[in-house]
């Protein structure tokens, strides 16, 4: 992880960062309209296409939710570890970024337990954006497990696997030198929030093949990088299966909502990634990836 921040990242890498994470934001707005909506009720408000143009949501034209929060305040995470490293020598990525979703649960209107104090001086910089400090949907868990975190860094202690965990690890990916880094980060900082194996298995997954792809790979590329992360270990099995799953759907002829519902609704985090997963082996650009994602 010792890269610099950023003069010399080529112009290409630059790219592909800046479109994972706009691209993600895209799928978060999209969807935040519908984010509580079953299919039934999707298409009984938007036809048989679903919703394919951005709805109004949180008092706003299009709005980003409590994912795309999360996401960047990993990201502040990840960049103020990565410069306590250079200053002090210190590898605390799990720590910082913890501090971090620390101010992000101030935004939120929630404080921690033990008062923890998150804005010390030079504490970061995404607390001072007015419009990160609204509600957006919070997931419980993380709700719960960032109030009641004692030591900043710690997993919690709960046994939740939901998609809170997977869906804020795409920073990861970008970051880390390496797919198994990655892999082994999004593990550690998906536990921050949610203590069932399955609930970092798949953040663990998430960044290592958002680390494949960064690096040029392809889908297939990624899917199998992930798998071979995954093998091996002890409790990644349900992780495991929903990835093959999700494969194995991918190269049927079934409609896509009739595969998206056998992987099931995404609220857990393996169902998340495997949904996500299969939505890039079916799609033929970004646009229809993130149409089918949504409208299940």
């Amino acid at each position: 992880m010792q890269k610099d921040l950023y003069p010399n990242v080529a112009p290409s890498l630059r790219s592909r960062f800046r479109g994972c994470l706009l691209a993600g934001a895209a799928g978060d707005a999209l969807g935040a309209a519908i984010e509580f909506d079953t299919r039934a009720a999707i298409i009984a408000r938007f036809g048989e296409g679903g919703i394919r143009q951005y709805a109004p949501a949180y008092g706003l034209p299009c709005a980003i939710t409590d994912d795309t929060q999360m996401t960047l305040f990993t990201a502040e995470g990840l960049i103020r570890g990565l410069m306590r490293y250079r200053q002090a020598g210190l590898i605390e990525y799990s720590q910082v970024t913890a501090w971090a979703y620390q101010r992000w649960l101030l935004t939120q209107g929630e404080s921690n337990r033990s008062q923890l104090d998150p804005l010390h001086p030079d504490s970061g910089w995404l607390y001072e954006v007015p419009a990160l400090h609204s509600r957006r949907g919070p997931g419980l868990t993380c709700l719960s497990a960032l109030r009641d975190t004692e030591t900043p860094g710690d997993p919690a202690r709960n046994n939740s696997k939901g998609c809170g965990g997977v869906m804020r690890m795409a920073p990861v990916g970008l970051f880390a030198d390496s797919a198994e880094e990655a892999f082994t980060l999004g593990c550690e900082l998906s536990a921050l929030t949610h203590g069932h194996p399955s609930g970092w298995f798949a953040g663990g997954a998430m960044a290592a093949m958002i680390s494949t792809l960064r690096d040029g790979g392809d889908i297939d590329d990624a899917l199998a990088v992930a798998l071979d992360n995954l093998a091996g270990q002890l409790d990644a099995d349900e992780t495991i299966a929903a990835l093959e799953r999700a494969a194995d759907l991918a190269s049927t002829d079934l409609p896509y909502a009739e595969a998206v519902a056998q992987l099931g609704e995404g609220w857990v985090a393996e169902e998340a990634l495997a949904i996500a997963v299969y939505c890039a082996l079916v799609a033929t650009d970004l646009q229809e990836a993130l149409v089918i994602a949504v409208n299940h």
